[in-house]
């Protein structure tokens, strides 16, 4: 009798451990309900876009089928016909007795970087498929005719987010990836996962927010936004922030940062080696940065008229009075950008000739062509977001967070959701997308006017907002200006940049083009050479043309900056330490307000 090696006792403790995992599921599946039950009434305006659209787009649709009909007829049998001809072709491989797959004629696409998808015949039909129906799609959606230029782009953005969402990558039985990780782990990953999806509805009081960097690898103040400063004056919206001087001599004329209070100030200090604001101090300059306060439902009132008056115009007078000086510089980082050019506008109608200079960061102030973002500028949202403000007094950081992970779905959500929940792996110590998880809510009353006045309505460059009870537009900015956009920005185009700064008053204008977005294009510090930079001598009349005559920089655009920067900062000085007897440290940086979690 042959005695036979079965591997029992192997196959034995596989089962416990198997066993011991569908137990913690169990327990999981009761926290997950619990969980799901915090979740927030839903808000069908906020979901989806309108029925409108989706009328406007079948009517169109219809139209076209009662009119030309060969054409919807042709373009349907071309997918039937690619489609049989693909299942015949992999029939007939099989049927020759080979584990082996089709000719493959699709584009190569990171999703599907597992070789499976490649060398398998059941996932490579699939990922085939798939990306036949993609291209499906995206034809028909090409050959629709008669919708509006704003119509087509909001069709094709959410055809495009239905086809990524449907990705089968992003579904346990079809991603080699996850079935791979769960047998080689006897079910672990998987446990892992869902342990970290119920993590996150729990921390997200019932709604799904894909956790994408190590919540605990990073401190601010710790380990990031860590450069040495005081905050020098606070008031209900700001904390003024004085970095101490790292040379000898400074610039008279001191410089100060508006960064957006969408998010927080700390993406320009995050680590030593790519801090701006270090290397903005390092080049001797006296430098203020403005930190905002995280609103609740107490701010519902708050508007642009306020962030102007207790945020621009009181930071500028409070550093004034510390500094000694009569004017000072100014950044505005987008959202700040665009409030910014209000502010000079406000202030040239006033007579305040406070400011000297304004360099603008990834700033839309013509919203006549807004970019991607555009698709979610509609009263079908936006109503949807006034009702929701309206109600709750703010816009919680959570809709502001998933519109603009929206726009990256395969990068910011479903890529994120695959490793965390179906591959089971902890979130990455990075900390770039910590400071993306780190969002702030808006006021109810600031958001509505934003979205209305300057968004929807262009005002600013059509016609004139009315800010702190006075009319301005583009033209009223007439200070010497630079400007930085970023080549592949999703969130400010760089040619809605360009086409704002253009339309403005001012004479001394230069305009910096970035290599990168809207994050990566602006954190770029010289020394790695990642991305360059364009410039032009050409006026900025139109940016196509612009760009064709602007000359390619290797490295980063900082130094450029810098030097256009130091022509306009005056002599040099002693350098100056934080604050004064009437300006005490309230506390060291980064502050108070970048850290406060608001009532909710």
């Amino acid at each position: 009798m042959v005695k036979m090696t079965t591997g029992l006792p192997e196959t034995s403790g596989n089962l416990e451990k198997l066993n011991a995992n569908l137990a913690r599921i169990e327990a999981l599946s009761q926290r997950l309900v619990a969980a799901m039950a915090e979740k927030r009434a839903p808000n069908p305006s906020l979901e989806a876009p309108g029925q409108e659209l989706y009328a406007k787009a079948a009517s169109a649709w219809w139209s076209e089928a009662m009119r030309d009909p060969a054409k919807i007829l042709e373009q349907q049998i071309a997918f039937w016909g690619k489609s049989l001809k693909h299942y015949v072709e992999a029939q007939q491989v099989l049927a020759r007795g080979k584990l082996a797959v089709p000719t493959d004629p699709t584009p190569k696409d990171r999703r599907f970087a597992n070789p499976l998808w490649d060398s398998h015949p059941y996932f490579n039909f699939i990922k085939q498929q798939y990306l036949m129906n993609v291209e499906a799609m995206e034809q028909a959606v090409r050959g629709i005719e008669n919708l509006e230029p704003g119509d087509r782009r909001r069709v094709e953005y959410f055809t495009r987010q239905i086809m990524d969402m449907m990705a089968p990558t992003n579904f346990l039985g079809t991603n080699p990836d996850a079935l791979e990780r769960a047998v080689e782990t006897d079910g672990e990953s998987l446990v892992r996962g869902l342990e970290n999806l119920v993590r996150d509805i729990e921390v997200n009081r019932g709604e799904l927010v894909v956790t994408l960097a190590d919540r605990e690898a990073f401190r601010v103040g710790g380990n990031i936004g860590t450069a040495p400063g005081s905050v020098v004056f606070r008031n209900r919206l700001i904390e003024l922030i004085q970095y101490a001087p790292s040379t000898d001599k400074v610039h008279a004329t001191p410089l100060v940062i508006f960064p957006p209070w969408i998010n927080k100030f700390y993406i320009l200090d995050l680590k030593p080696i790519n801090s701006l604001i270090r290397w903005i101090v390092d080049q001797g300059f006296t430098l203020f940065v403005v930190s905002w306060k995280n609103p609740d439902a107490g701010y519902a009132e708050t508007g642009m008229d306020d962030y102007v008056t207790e945020g621009y115009l009181a930071a500028i007078a409070e550093i004034r009075a510390i500094t000694g000086q009569d004017r000072v510089n100014a950044v505005g980082y987008c959202i700040a950008g665009t409030t910014l050019g209000l502010t000079l506008a406000l202030m040239r109608k006033r007579g305040d000739k406070s400011v000297n200079a304004a360099t603008f960061l990834t700033t839309l102030t013509d919203f006549s062509d807004p970019g991607e973002v555009g698709v979610f500028l509609d009263d079908d949202f936006v109503d949807g977001i006034e009702a929701q403000v309206t109600r709750d007094g703010y816009l919680d950081k959570y809709f502001m967070s998933r519109t603009f992970s929206y726009l990256r779905s395969n990068d910011l959500i479903y890529g994120p959701a695959i490793r965390s929940y179906m591959l089971g792996e902890a979130p990455p110590a990075f900390d770039l997308l910590y400071w993306n998880g780190d969002g702030t809510n808006l006021p109810a009353k600031m958001a509505v006017e934003y979205l209305r006045g300057l968004c929807q309505q262009d005002r600013f460059a059509r016609g004139g907002f009315t800010i702190c009870g006075e009319t301005v537009t583009l033209k009223d900015v007439r200070l010497p200006l630079c400007a930085v956009a970023c080549e592949t920005d999703h969130i400010a185009p760089w040619k809605a940049s360009f086409n704002g700064i253009a339309g403005m008053g001012s004479k001394d204008k230069t305009f910096i083009l970035s290599q990168s977005g809207h994050i990566a294009g602006i954190v770029n510090p010289p020394g790695k050479d990642k991305y360059g930079h364009y410039t032009g001598e050409a006026p900025l009349g139109d940016a196509d043309a612009w760009r064709e005559a602007a000359q390619f920089h290797k490295g980063s655009w900082w130094p450029l900056w810098g030097a256009w920067l130091a022509a306009r900062s005056g002599k040099m000085v002693p350098s100056r330490q934080p604050g004064d007897a009437a300006h005490p440290e309230l506390a060291p940086a980064p502050g108070t307000y970048v850290s406060e979690v608001p009532a909710v």
